[in-house]
């Protein structure tokens, strides 16, 4: 795609939505709740802001902490409308101030630079380039909201511009793709190398991401171990969006795993499952389910049980993470029925922390004082795992505790792939 044909794209994309509904007007949850808190795995919940500024995470990705910064700043002053005039990224309509207008146009700076490389030749820092205005992109998005028109666009420009950096990186992301229900699903492999077949494992991050935030995992911890990683969008999210999120929330992942019998480059006996919070659901619901074909798992941060039948803890519960809960039921939900519905995706509700021990190890791993993924769960995962093993964390400093449970669950998977 040229310069030209980038920029056409954009602007056909966000002509129409001047006027477009605003993120948290969606689903309701802010009339109803009125938290602060801070987790290492989700970023910082304030009053004064609707999404969750995940400045560590986002810094961790490639986002300049500078540019970020003025970008949150440009949100605050904006004097545009808002739909609740308490919070500063409530900007009404894709002008100056709106959250996705913001990130999206610094994306769009990145995409720019991403092209004059190209045309110099210059195809490796052209693809760092991309992966930047990708991940901008991906923010924008932020969090992926259904009905959410304006993030819909932005994930369209986000995966185009994963999908440029794709041919120029120093390593090898294949395209892997399925179907079930007669719809595709796709997934992004990240090679190590081609010469010889890897270990693999899924691995899927929260319900508020997309795949595409997953790449310096393979790149800064996996490809150093030689695995090959296999990401996947949670059900609702992304490429993954044909399918709400049910009680059975490793479906698209078993899907995977079927499939990955038919890829050349990787050891379909040799595959593991990993998940960052929401994600670690499917991951560990796989080591259960099929014992015989998943050979390891690691959860971070992982909701399994907890936040799922405890309405003390979802009380707690910052609005924007309760409007994705919401979301991903694919329809409007007071937060009461929400409560009730989220009980059926508890794995120890589903039977499978309460009886047989699988003989899959599992790494449950948290940080320390974490609001959604309490000791106890971590506790619970290891003691009906063969092998398994609980590890909390400590959460300061931010990258230390990140970095520290991305080493230790690589580790887990080199020893046992």
């Amino acid at each position: 795609m040229s310069e030209s044909e980038s920029q056409n794209l954009s602007v056909k994309l966000f002509a129409k939505h001047r006027h477009a509904k605003e993120t948290s007007t969606l689903f309701g949850a802010i009339q109803q709740i009125d938290q602060a808190s801070y987790s290492a795995f989700d970023g910082d919940s304030e009053r004064s802001w609707y999404r969750m500024r995940r400045r560590g995470q986002w810094t961790w990705q490639g986002v300049d902490p500078v540019e970020m910064e003025a970008i949150f700043a440009r949100i605050a002053h904006s004097d545009n409308s808002r739909s609740v005039d308490s919070l500063l990224d409530t900007v009404e309509g894709y002008r100056s101030g709106n959250w996705n207008y913001e990130w999206t146009a610094v994306g769009m700076q990145h995409q720019k630079r991403a092209q004059a490389l190209v045309d110099k030749g210059e195809h490796q820092a052209a693809s760092q380039q991309w992966l930047q205005a990708c991940t901008y992109f991906g923010i924008a998005a932020y969090p992926h909201l259904k009905g959410d028109t304006l993030a819909l666009q932005s994930e369209t420009l986000a995966y185009k511009a994963f999908e440029h950096a794709m041919d120029k990186l120093p390593f090898t992301v294949k395209t892997v793709e399925t179907t079930l229900d007669g719809k595709s699903l796709k997934g992004y492999l990240y090679l190590p190398r081609t010469d010889a077949t890897l270990p693999v494992v899924i691995l899927s991050g929260s319900l508020d991401s997309l795949q595409t935030d997953l790449w310096r995992v393979f790149v800064d911890y996996f490809a150093p171990a030689d695995i090959a990683v296999l990401t996947l969008d949670m059900p609702s999210v992304g490429h993954s969006s044909h399918w709400h999120l049910n009680e059975d929330t490793s479906r698209l992942h078993r899907a995977m795993l079927d499939k990955l019998a038919e890829v050349p480059w990787v050891d379909h006996h040799r595959v593991g499952t990993m998940g960052i919070r929401f994600g670690a659901n499917p991951a560990v619901r796989l080591a259960f389910l099929e014992p015989h074909r998943v050979k390891a798992s690691a959860a971070l941060g992982g909701i399994v049980h907890s936040l799922l039948t405890n309405a003390q803890m979802m009380k707690k519960m910052p609005p924007m993470y309760l409007d994705t809960l919401g979301s991903r039921l694919g329809r409007h939900i007071p937060i009461d029925t929400l409560r009730t519905r989220l009980q059926a995706w508890s794995l120890k509700n589903q039977g499978l922390l309460t009886g047989r021990r699988t003989d899959v190890p599992i790494l449950a791993l948290s940080l320390k004082g974490d609001p959604v993924c309490p000791e106890s769960d971590n506790k619970l995962i290891a003691t009906y795992s063969r092998g398994g093993k609980a590890v909390t964390l400590p959460n300061t400093p931010l990258h230390d505790g990140y970095h520290r449970a991305l080493c230790e669950t690589v580790s887990w998977f080199a020893n046992i792939l």
